[in-house]
């Protein structure tokens, strides 16, 4: 049977354009091509979670225009329950203005709108849909107080919290004690334990600062370098990430998260579920655009069982 997940968060519309490489401050530079791409870090989880084999419901918040119509299609056609996605009359949808180098580096900035409108009333609206989840993947692009109604829900009716706390923010103690895997990146560990790390070998310490906040476990990502697990009581585990040359890192984290938690949600442990995870995250990491490049569980499985991750993707090796 499928897992069944509840994602409470941000849906945007993404602006995107490619360049030679990111403009400096002040700088005018001729980009490539333009396109306009379903995204926000809930919206991608929600979609590449559906595409990994889940039973995704979607809870937010999107404007009255003509972006929130199409954000609200791409869902329904990704398999999404959308029943929980508002719109709000006073509100434009979020939207994402980035720009990808020829690396597949970027940068971004968002403008929120509708996202910051959701509120608690409509998270107790979604309390079956909660209540019947097999896990409640949260993030930090709507209210904090949102994010902490949902999980106080989750946690009344026992079902598994985690967290990508993104964007970076100071967070408060009592939301630490509701969330069962916190998953960060460096930056955000950085900022959440007031230690810089320069290597995987360094991230212990910051880690057990998060335990002892009341975090059940920690998943620290580090891109190139694989990802970093620490568990109360059973020590540390880096896993190696997959080596593939990147073309857009946009959506490789949300990528990353959605298969971490698909694979929690139907029983397999931590480490099993962070190795799908990484694997998730390298073939999204393989294709421009956000939800766009997400991969189906068969292509995650035939990376993981050892097809060259060029063919899986259509290129040749």
């Amino acid at each position: 049977m499928n897992p069944r997940l509840t994602i409470v968060g941000s849906l945007n519309m993404d602006l995107v354009i490619r360049s030679a490489r990111i403009p400096r401050p002040g700088e005018t530079i001729i980009g490539s091509d333009f396109q306009t791409i379903p995204g926000g870090k809930s919206a991608n989880q929600a979609v590449a979670a559906a595409r990994l084999g889940a039973d995704v419901s979607m809870v937010g918040c999107l404007g009255s225009d003509t972006f929130a119509d199409v954000l609200l299609k791409n869902l329904n056609v990704s398999g999404v329950d959308a029943a929980h996605v508002h719109k709000d009359k006073d509100a434009a949808t979020g939207v994402a203005l980035i720009v990808v180098d020829k690396k597949g580096k970027n940068s971004i900035i968002v403008a929120s709108g509708a996202n910051m409108f959701l509120t608690e009333t409509e998270i107790e609206a979604a309390e079956n849909v909660i209540a019947a989840s097999n896990v409640l993947l949260l993030q930090l692009e709507v209210p904090l107080a949102v994010v902490i109604r949902a999980a106080q829900i989750a946690r009344d009716y026992d079902v598994p919290v985690i967290l990508n706390p993104a964007p970076a923010r100071e967070l408060p103690e009592n939301l630490f004690k509701l969330v069962d895997v916190l998953v960060p990146n460096e930056s955000e560990t950085a900022l959440l334990t007031g230690l810089e790390s320069g290597n995987p070998a360094e991230l212990g310490p910051a880690a057990d600062i998060l335990l002892d906040m009341g975090v059940g476990s920690v998943v620290i990502t580090l891109g190139k370098q694989g990802t970093f697990l620490r568990v109360q009581d059973t020590g540390s585990q880096l896993f190696d990430a997959f080596k593939i040359k990147a073309v857009d890192t946009i959506d490789a984290g949300d990528a990353f998260v959605a298969g971490l938690v698909v694979r929690m949600g139907a029983g397999y442990s931590l480490a099993e579920a962070i190795h799908w995870g990484n694997a998730a995250g390298a073939l999204a990491a393989m294709r421009f655009g956000a939800q766009t490049s997400m991969p189906n569980e068969e292509e995650v499985n035939q990376l993981i069982s050892g097809v060259n991750p060029d063919i899986i993707i259509g290129r040749e090796p």
